[in-house]
């Protein structure tokens, strides 16, 4: 088997503005971790304050010999208020663009990863009246800033997570996405998701930037008797959303685990099976599978691996559960999908929403009072590899 990456592709590490920032007070997920019935375990508070340190965390992505870093925007901070810009905001982003290219990192940018203004969700949300003008005003605010310098953007984070939550009026509930406890999609939101990345695509393919968005893959697979019900599942909770993008620049594949579906729906993790530190299931092929399934549903749409990793406090774990991930990712490219590049979830150890910072995804280890950096074996790991284009062992 092939074990070499082409010349071009994208290694990197991402993350997310309310998971790594601190003091996103102004979005709906700040509002939600303080509510006195709280469902959160704990509040995001300083994150990891990336909003002050993100010049140290370009520099550990570029010193580990990775040369892309996926990051997003925080909405409520450039749109404190509809219509309200704040120049500050876009002079820190435009900032950070910049600091990729100062070290040779290529900026993968994603506009709304979950958290949306306060505004907004006082409006309806996504299901509210003119959602999708709300959206394309905001990429148009940002527009400027992306045409220096930012070629791939992501234009909405795991839409169909977003669409699964909104009956429960969580704009996000990651963990129990995969355990089968999700709803299904609600309608309203699904439309007005697709509708809304319609208009930014058009927004940004006008400058020239690539724009696809990113799907939470759920991997779907039937025991013996769950065929037909498995088949639905995947359908309304995944592939609805994949073949929103069959004309996108490219789309971006996030997997981490795989949801079994007997006839009457998901089976939980077998008693015998590895978990991690969010209770699902260690499997690796999980990558791989979602690539192929990608490229099946949308006929043929370049993919950006744009999240991929595991949380466990083992980093051993973390480096295995990888180089398997990824010999299944060069096994899908050998069979002619288009990958551009692998992504890996998440650069620190980092706020994951509900489940607070327990669960640690993270290349590099964050202390929770100093806000320390130390790069882990696995960085270290992923670093050697993306300077050397081949996969070992």
């Amino acid at each position: 088997m092939n074990s070499t990456f082409p010349n071009g592709f994208l290694w990197g590490a991402a993350t997310a503005s309310h998971q790594v920032e601190g003091g996103n007070v102004n979005n709906d997920f700040w509002e939600m971790e303080h509510r006195p019935d709280t469902f959160f375990s704990e509040p995001s508070g300083d994150a990891c304050d990336s909003w002050h340190r993100w010049e140290e965390d370009l520099d550990i992505v570029a010193g580990l010999g990775l040369n892309t870093y996926r990051f997003s925007l925080e909405w409520s901070r450039i749109e404190p208020e509809p219509g309200e810009v704040s120049r500050v905001a876009l002079d820190h982003y435009r900032r950070m663009i910049a600091g990729c290219r100062e070290r040779g990192l290529t900026p993968v940018v994603t506009l709304q990863h979950f958290t949306v203004p306060r505004w907004m969700t006082a409006a309806g949300g996504w299901a509210g009246p003119g959602s999708a003008d709300r959206f394309a005003r905001y990429c148009e605010t940002v527009l400027p800033i992306l045409a220096e310098g930012v070629h791939y953007v992501c234009t909405i984070n795991e839409p169909n997570l977003a669409a699964m939550t909104a009956q429960l009026h969580l704009p996000c509930a990651e963990p129990p996405a995969f355990t089968g406890v999700m709803p299904a999609p609600h309608r309203p939101t699904v439309d007005a998701l697709i509708a809304a990345h319609a208009r930014a695509v058009d927004i940004l393919r006008g400058s020239g930037i690539a724009a696809g968005w990113t799907i939470a893959n759920q991997v779907v697979q039937a025991s013996p008797g769950g065929e037909e019900a498995a088949a639905a599942w995947s359908h309304e909770r995944e592939d609805v959303f994949l073949e929103a993008a069959k004309d996108d620049d490219f789309i971006g594949v996030q997997a981490y685990t795989r949801t079994v579906i007997g006839p009457d729906g998901p089976l939980p993790v077998p008693k015998s099976a590895e978990q991690t530190l969010t209770d699902w299931e260690y499997y690796p092929q999980a990558l791989e599978q979602a690539v192929r399934h990608t490229w099946q549903t949308t006929g043929g749409t370049p993919i950006l691996v744009t999240e991929n990793g595991i949380a466990t406090a083992d980093d051993t774990r973390r480096i295995d559960y990888t180089r398997t991930a990824l010999h299944g990712l060069r096994a899908a490219m050998d069979d002619g999908i288009d990958v551009r590049g692998y992504i890996h979830w998440s650069l620190l150890d980092n706020f994951e929403w509900v489940a607070g910072y327990k669960p640690t995804f993270g290349l590099v280890a964050v202390d929770r009072e100093t806000f320390a950096r130390t790069p882990k074996p696995s960085a270290q790991w992923l670093g050697a590899l993306a300077r050397a284009g081949h996969l070992a062992g």
